[in-house]
């Protein structure tokens, strides 16, 4: 798997020597963000300690004042980032047109061969970007999935939920789902701190992963960029009310059914379990996208 790591971001007693970042980075971080700025910081601070993976930061800020990335435990994490030697791109994108439609505006300012869609509210193990990075690349397929795991509940152990975790034994190979099909009973997996003990019982050494059959992944997803885009990426966002959700599930569906795609345990997501800032889920994106049979 990925075996020995060399750091890549600048240790703190370089953080003060001239020079930019060095060469083109492997992954575009993606992060729309709204009215946050606890969370916000958490989630830069969980990419400051991925030392060991070469990334580039694309911040969208949809918030009323657009002055998240002012506010001083933000503005101070991105000072970080940069005095790693990453490259940090600041974006204001004020007209709310629902989340397809903010997700596909960050994937037109990518430009790295993957790109991470993380949401502000998500804390990353050291480590983890790497190891989704080693998955996609090993198992050349879509997307690699890092599934949020609210560690609250990880004294609720439920196995009725975890009963549908099946690894990939061989390639990662297309698959459709829809509601009704077998594959959405995986939906499950993701659910609570489920993921933490499926990885307990695994019993996986450090800096391996195992990849698994999923439904869809949120909040931590690597797609291959080039994939994401010959499937249309967000592109359905005019199809959709302001007022959505499961924008991510309809792309990922589009991916898996052209190469596949996989979630990889132990995930190292933590979801930060604050509330969320999407109060119009009237709408779920898969039933409309998929109530066209062309799509």
């Amino acid at each position: 798997m990925i075996g020995t790591v060399t750091p890549v971001a600048r240790w703190s007693g370089a953080w003060a020597l001239p020079g930019g970042p060095d060469g083109a980075p492997d992954v575009d971080v993606l992060i729309p963000t709204v009215g946050r700025t606890a969370e916000l910081a958490t989630t830069l601070a969980g990419l400051a300690a991925q030392t060991d993976a070469a990334f580039r930061v694309v911040l969208s800020d949809q918030s009323e004042q657009g002055d998240v990335a002012a506010r001083p435990a933000v503005a101070a994490m991105l000072r970080v980032l940069e005095a790693q030697g990453r490259s940090v791109t600041l974006l204001a994108h004020p007209e709310r047109r629902g989340l397809a439609e903010h997700r596909q505006f960050l994937l037109e300012h990518a430009s790295a061969p993957a790109v991470l869609y993380l949401d502000d509210d998500v804390w990353l193990e050291p480590g983890t970007v790497t190891r989704m990075l080693d998955a996609l690349r090993t198992l050349g397929c879509g997307f690699v999935g890092s599934a949020v795991q609210g560690l609250s509940y990880l004294d609720d152990r439920r196995p009725h939920e975890t009963a549908p975790f099946r690894p990939w034994e061989g390639p990662v190979e297309p698959e459709v789902i829809r509601r009704g099909l077998p594959g959405f009973e995986r939906w499950s997996l993701h659910n609570a701190a489920n993921l933490a003990h499926v990885a307990a019982e695994l019993d996986v050494r450090p800096g391996d992963w195992v990849p698994y059959h999923v439904a869809w992944v949120g909040a931590c997803v690597l797609y291959d960029r080039r994939t994401l885009v010959e499937a249309g990426g967000f592109d359905f966002w005019r199809d959709l009310p302001t007022g959505h959700a499961g924008e991510d599930v309809v792309a990922q569906w589009r991916v898996m059914e052209r190469v596949g795609g996989a979630g990889i345990v132990p995930s190292g997501a933590v979801h930060l379990e604050a509330p969320t800032t999407v109060t119009d889920r009237s709408v779920d994106a898969p039933d409309v996208v998929f109530a066209d049979p062309t799509a």
